[in-house]
Order: structure tokens, then sequence, then C-alpha cells
């Protein structure tokens, strides 16, 4: 049996090093309206899942940028008195994951930056497996670098760039990056959409009734502001908008779109169209196939929530069992909170799902959870359950064994970390302590995609990447767009600033 850390028995939750993976950020855009920034904020406010710990918006009025970031959740980093600060008819957005701490603001997004042609402002969701490289490139050529960012590569390659006009700029700049970038850029007067040609990162475009443009992450970032959902931004597309109209152009080569099916096990919200494909459908038909490939006798099928109940719908619904809430989570959790006075088994994962002894108490409960990763949080569920009352526990997973990192924008940790890489199925079942255990089956979640299946990327279950590191030792990221690059040192040495706009430019307001 392979010892296993668990964390969790520190009396305290770290949200970092929770035992999920976790999408970095989300991206909006939007032209044509004068209540941008606030419409933006709503977005961003539907997209919050996608990054917890830092948000900002940036808005252009009368070629005058404005920014202002932070960290924590949108509704700490923006109030009325900050929104009435970013006028404009045109913003992005940006949430994402980070470090705790205000050392890391300067790696918030969206970003600003000033060159001979006038200025830009970007908000990226992905990694670029080449930064490294590009970085280097850079450096050896005389740029200087303020964060650590893999995002201000792109700032430097647009500034550099001969072509013209600035659209060539971007277009010129995209065919220089390998990996995964769904991007929106602003200008003193365009909105430019960008999606990497394999399409890892979701990117969708909405109209408002008044005419204005939206893009975003997800299609629920539009239902909120009450944009109709035009369209997918095609993988390779740059989309261009201004006072002019819309115009569309493609990025060369063209590759196989290699979309991340995690997007449908876990990271979208249920109500949102994720590559063309109802999220909710995708997670309701993963719960009926593991309710077809691993029936077992049971009293009540449960969630573990929020991101399993949708699956548990389905396999209850293809079992005949019914569905109950035998866990109830806790939205009101902290970063930090007073831990006890005497060592509490499994405090943090109590402090975030109740279970309900009247649901489980003597009987046999499937428990449906979107995936495992290094199977600490698992063990201790089945443990409560038991603890509860429950006479069995049947663990159901609604995607296939985890065996490999991600490289494309997901906050996974290294392969040698996931229990699944590690040990088979009966060891792991053994290890967090179930009755049973049964995983969705690769074969048949490709199959469930039909004529997509090969749209999608299955790298973190098969270990086939579309796009290989130049170098495989490159570790994968894990706060965001922060890359560990060598170059910087610890995390908490990390205290650069950003290119600066000159200040006719660009009033920028940073808030801790």
């Amino acid at each position: 049996m392979i010892a296993m850390e668990d964390d969790d028995d520190q009396g305290y939750i770290d949200h970092d090093n929770d035992d999920k993976p976790r999408e970095e950020c989300g991206v909006v855009g939007i032209f044509g309206d004068p209540e941008a920034s606030r419409l933006c904020y709503l977005a961003l406010h539907a997209l919050q899942h996608r990054g917890q710990e830092g948000a900002g918006i940036v808005t252009v009025n009368e070629n005058i940028f404005k920014t202002i970031t932070g960290v924590g959740l949108v509704s700490e980093v923006f109030n009325e008195s900050k929104l009435n600060q970013l006028p404009g008819d045109s913003a992005i957005g940006h949430v994402r994951y980070s470090t705790a701490g205000s050392s890391m603001l300067k790696n918030v997004q969206p970003f600003v930056a000033g060159y001979r042609f006038g200025s830009v402002g970007v908000a990226h969701n992905g990694n670029l497996v080449n930064y490294r490289a590009l970085r280097n490139n850079l450096e050896e050529n005389g740029s200087i670098f303020n964060t650590s960012s893999d995002t201000e590569v792109v700032l430097h390659l647009i500034a550099k760039s001969k072509a013209r006009p600035f659209i060539l700029r971007i277009i010129d700049t995209c065919e220089k990056l390998e990996g995964a970038y769904s991007m929106v850029f602003v200008t003193e007067d365009k909105l430019v959409a960008v999606r990497d040609p394999y399409g890892f990162r979701p990117l969708v475009m909405g109209r408002r009734s008044n005419g204005a443009y939206v893009f975003a992450s997800e299609t629920c970032a539009l239902d909120l502001i009450e944009a109709t959902y035009e369209r997918e931004v095609n993988p390779g597309e740059v989309i261009v908008i201004d006072k002019g109209g819309i115009q569309t152009l493609c990025l060369m080569p063209h590759k196989e779109p290699k979309a991340c099916i995690f997007e449908h096990i876990y990271f979208s919200q249920p109500n949102s169209v994720v590559f063309g494909r109802s999220v909710y459908k995708s997670r309701r038909e993963f719960g009926e196939i593991l309710a077809t490939e691993a029936p077992v006798d049971c009293d009540v099928v449960i969630a573990v929530p929020d991101s399993g109940v949708v699956a548990a719908l389905g396999y209850a619904a293809k079992a005949g069992v019914p569905f109950e809430q035998g866990l109830i989570r806790s939205h009101y959790v902290g970063r930090t909170f007073i831990e006890p006075s005497q060592r509490i088994r499994d405090f943090g994962v109590k402090l975030k799902l109740a279970p309900v002894k009247g649901v489980l108490e003597g009987k046999r409960v499937v428990v449906v959870d979107d995936s495992i990763v290094r199977g600490t949080t698992s063990s201790k569920i089945v443990r409560l359950l038991k603890e509860a009352g429950a006479k069995e526990v049947h663990m159901r997973i609604a995607s296939p064994p985890m065996i490999a990192s991600c490289y494309y924008g997901v906050d996974t940790p290294n392969s040698d970390e996931l229990i699944s890489n590690r040990l088979n199925v009966e060891e792991i079942r053994k290890f967090i302590g179930s009755d049973s255990l049964a995983f969705l089956p690769l074969e048949r979640l490709k199959n469930l995609m039909g004529d997509d299946s090969k749209g999608y990327c299955y790298a973190c279950f098969n270990g086939k990447y579309p796009v290989l590191p130049p170098n495989k030792e490159v570790t994968v990221k894990k706060m965001g767009d922060f890359v560990e690059d060598g170059l910087n040192g610890s995390l908490k040495s990390i205290n650069g600033g950003w290119v600066q706009v000159p200040r006719d430019q660009l009033e920028t307001e940073k808030i801790n």
C-alpha cells in the first residue's frame, strides 16, 4: 500500500491543495455598451467558479485605459465606487486562482501595456507550454519581465512584431504560441477574441439587444447579462470587433480540435453550453452510463455536492433508486477560521460536508463524485458516511481514472501524486475504504461524445498530449497563469510590477 499524506488533518482548509483539479480562470469581453464595466462585473460573477482568488476589469473611454484588479472574490474587489471609476463602452475582465496574499496582485489580470503604436489590454485563459523558450528568447533580445505570468510574453511579442496593422500583430504573435489560450484583447477602438488552434479552453460569443458584443468563457455569463448566445469562437479563429462591425480571421496552421473534456466533467456550470453541448446533459448521461456499467444493489443514491449532483441524478434515474441529499455542503467556509483546541479527525472535510444521518443510517449507499485526484478527500467522505450509519458505501466516479497532469491551464498535481497513476481500481478502493468503486470507462465516454469524440483532449486519462512541452520536465503550473520558471525564486519573492503605459494613456488602480 502506498502511503499518502493526510493533509486535511492539519486542522485547516488549504484551498490551493484541495483534492480536485481546478480550472484556472475565466475571461469576459464586452464592446459597444455604455454599461460595459457593470456588465463585465456581472459576467465575472457568473464565472466565479472558474477563479475565486483574483479579479480585474479594464475599460477604455476616450482612448484612456482604466484598470482595477484585486485579490479576492469579484464582490470583494469591486463595489459601486470602483465601477464608477471604470467608464467606457468596451471592457475586458478576468477571474483567476492564485496564491494568497498581496504578493500575487501583480499577476492578477487583465494586463495593460503601452507600446509605440498605442496601448493594449489582455485577459488570458490557458497555459503556454513554450513559455520558457519564448521568454528566454525575448530576454536575450533585451526584454525586461516584471511578472511571472506567461501572459506577459504575449504582450512583449505584440510590441516587438513588425506586422501592421494591429490585428496582424496579434496573429503574428499567436502563431508563435504553443498550448492553450482563449484570450480577449482591448485597444483604443477594438475588441479582439482569439482561441488557440486546438480549442483547448472554451470561448463563446453573444449579442445584447442593443447590439453590444459579448465574449465569455461560458454561456452562463451570457445568460446573466441577457446576451443571446450566437456561437463558439472557433479553434484558431480571431474575431475583431470595432465600430465598423465584425471581422474574422484564421490562425495557421489548422489543427484537429482538442477541447478539454473536463469542462463537461467538472469545470463548467451545469447551465452552460460548452463546445456546443449542454453540460447538464453530459453529466446526467455520465451517471446513466455508470448505472449501466457498474450496477450495485443499493437503497439510496447521493452525490458529493455540488459537482456530483447531476451525475448522481442520472445514476439514480437509470438504476430506479431514490436520489437523496445525503451530504450537505457549507457555502460559508472561508480561507481561514479558528482551529479547534483539540484535534478533530477529518475536520476540514466535516467543515465543508455534513452527512444527513436520516438518509444514511442502515442504508446501502451509492455516492457519486466527479473525480478522484489524490484520494485523500474520498477516503474521508467514505469514513464520514460510515460513521453516520451507512451500512455500505459504494463510490461511483463520473470520469475515467486520472493518470496524467494537464499542461493546458488546469491545476492538477504532478502525475506521481495522482492516485490512479500509482494504484489500480481495487487498490484505490481499499485505500478509500469503500465497499466498491467504479469509474466511468474512457471508451464509453468517447462513445457518448459521438462524432465529436476526436475533437476532445483526454490527456489526463490516457497521457496522450496533443502538444508536448519542449521539456517534459516542466512542472505543471499551480497558480493560474503563474509559471514557476526557475528565474524568479520562491513564490513569496515575486514583487514585480507591470509595463507602464504613458500616464496620459493609462490610469491604474490596484487594491489589496
